[in-house]
């Protein structure tokens, strides 16, 4: 009995870690402007040794970071608190579907989208969602948040509405899960996103972002059209050689992510039936990264249909055949001092980066 004891205890005292208050050093890294960093560019694959995962949480609707040497094992910075409270980020007061990406000027681009899906219940607002539902379906917000650093620790800010930007899109029905990749066919950064209007079909748009990451600048297009007429949603986007692999989410018969494959990054996303996920209960949010020094490829997802949710892995060389690393804790994948971690994303530093990150919060070991 005492291993069942205990690990309840542990769960309980890392759940109550995650969801503490942010620290008044959290909120203190959000900045007008941003230079950046002198000599600085995109370091060479032989030159990247560490990991960072963001991420957020149910319970507070904030940013969350952790670091990793190995990609395995991951630390949450600020003792498992968060690093940005979504209080201060976001419109609804909460963020949700936090994704981050090297640029070509090797800043740091993150975005995430504007909701608080229990604001009625922690008081924040009177209605179960910031417009009717029974027009505007499920959370309906309106907005995203972009940030964008050159250390990872200052951040501009914008939380940017769609519906006042572009008045095509007054009826939105939802903005959802932004995610960055850079264009080099237009020499621009573009954010690939779910979005309907009122209560139709979720769907992948995308559209074009000012240098300063701050608004979109062109009317979002649709990305990809599913041969059935389902929602698709959380799209994400990683160039692997010459080729542009796109893994979403297909709400039908149970869900499950898959895979579309193109050699031009906005058009020619070519269908694949399979379910590229092996969990038997619902996933969302797919995200690829690279392990450092090699040609494996790492999906992450939420797999939030697990009690508790937490993230899964599988593992490709080939991206037709995906091993199953399981879950957090339940296999190769750790979360070393944080649990439920939902909606989040992978990308590779230098050793510097990290050690720099790892010093601004504290964090001695990861």
């Amino acid at each position: 009995m005492a291993p069942k004891l205990d690990t309840k205890i542990r769960h309980l005292l890392l759940t109550f870690l995650i969801f503490a208050l942010p620290t008044a050093q959290a909120q203190e890294n959000i900045v007008t402007s941003i230079a950046p960093i002198p000599g600085s560019k995109v370091p060479e694959e032989k030159d990247l040794a560490a990991y960072l995962l963001v991420y957020f949480a149910d319970e507070t609707h904030s940013l969350y970071m952790a670091l990793s040497h190995d990609g395995y094992s991951f630390t949450a910075l600020n003792d498992g608190k968060p690093i940005l409270d979504g209080h201060i980020l976001a419109e609804q007061k909460g963020v949700r579907d936090v994704h981050i990406m090297r640029g070509p000027d090797n800043g740091f681009y993150m975005s995430m989208t504007d909701l608080h899906i229990f604001a009625q219940r922690e008081g924040l607002r009177a209605d179960l969602w910031e417009r009717p539902g029974n027009i505007y379906d499920w959370g309906n917000n309106r907005a995203l948040v972009l940030m964008k650093s050159y250390d990872l620790i200052n951040w501009t800010h914008s939380d940017f509405r769609l519906d006042l930007a572009f008045p095509e899109l007054k009826d939105i029905g939802c903005a959802w899960a932004p995610e960055t990749i850079w264009d080099p066919d237009k020499n621009k950064l573009m954010v690939c996103f779910t979005m309907r209007i009122f209560r139709g079909r979720n769907r992948l748009y995308y559209s074009y972002v000012d240098n300063d990451f701050t608004k979109l600048e062109t009317l979002p297009q649709l990305l990809f059209q599913y041969p059935r007429d389902i929602s698709t949603i959380d799209g994400n986007i990683t160039k692997v050689g010459d080729k542009y692999h796109l893994f979403y989410v297909a709400e039908e018969r149970g869900g499950g992510i898959k895979q579309a494959i193109s050699d031009q990054l906005t058009t020619g996303y070519v269908f694949d039936p399979t379910n590229v996920c092996p969990e038997r209960v619902p996933t969302e949010a797919p995200n690829l990264f690279k392990r450092n020094g090699s040609d494996t490829y790492v999906l992450m997802y939420d797999v939030f249909g697990a009690r508790p949710h937490t993230m899964g892995f599988s593992e490709t060389t080939d991206f037709v055949h995906f091993t199953n690393l399981g879950l957090f804790n339940q296999g190769v994948m750790k979360s070393t001092n944080f649990a439920l971690p939902k909606h989040g994303a992978v990308m590779s530093l230098t050793e510097a980066e990290a050690d720099a990150l790892a010093a601004h919060w504290n964090l001695e070991k990861f």
